[in-house]
């Protein structure tokens, strides 16, 4: 990836606001195509990042984003089974919806700061993104995706966290300003 490539996925990692607003922006047509949604346990640096015990029911909703039919984030969002009778019931009926609605709509939900981090080449993460990538591209996931960008959300005191992990291509779209709506 050269110097270029990687300035432009770095702006992508620390942009503010909805990453789904932000892509859409820079075609005609975004979808959001959600690859799985159930119950499954929580790995590490989720549960850290919830501060949760050890048990206790997740749900996991995995996507991807694509602008004009091409794939350019794999994202995973869990939380808490508990938060989904409260605070965060709206995800279960998302469907097909970015979540970046739900989120940036409420002025109650307070977002961590953003944190880039590289995916581990063979662990959990990038074995099940793998996985979901070549069944629902018909191709494997590029070799040089490697970045994502962690967050977590807060409502209530209750949390989801989001995973957003970019193939390199992005880097060559600008995510630009972003007009956001004003809050009163």
């Amino acid at each position: 990836m050269g110097l270029a490539d990687r300035w432009g996925l770095r702006a992508w990692l620390r942009a503010p606001g909805s990453l789904s607003k932000r892509l859409a922006a820079t075609g005609i047509r975004f979808e959001v195509q959600v690859l799985r949604q159930c119950v499954a346990p929580l790995r590490p640096q989720e549960r850290a990042a919830l501060g949760l015990p050890r048990r206790g029911c997740t749900v996991v909703r995995e996507v991807l984003l694509r602008v004009d039919g091409l794939p350019l984030v794999w994202a995973r969002s869990a939380v808490h089974a508990a938060a989904l009778a409260g605070p965060w019931k709206a995800v279960k009926g998302l469907g097909s919806r970015p979540l970046g609605h739900l989120l940036y709509e409420d002025p109650r939900i307070h977002r961590s700061e953003l944190q880039p981090r590289r995916v581990t080449r063979h662990g959990p993460t990038r074995r099940q993104m793998q996985r979901q990538w070549l069944a629902a591209v018909g191709e494997p996931a590029p070799a040089q995706m490697q970045w994502s960008r962690n967050s977590v959300f807060t409502r209530h005191g209750m949390q989801l966290r989001v995973m957003e992990l970019f193939v390199p291509e992005v880097a060559k779209r600008s995510p630009g300003p972003l007009r956001l709506k004003r809050r009163r």
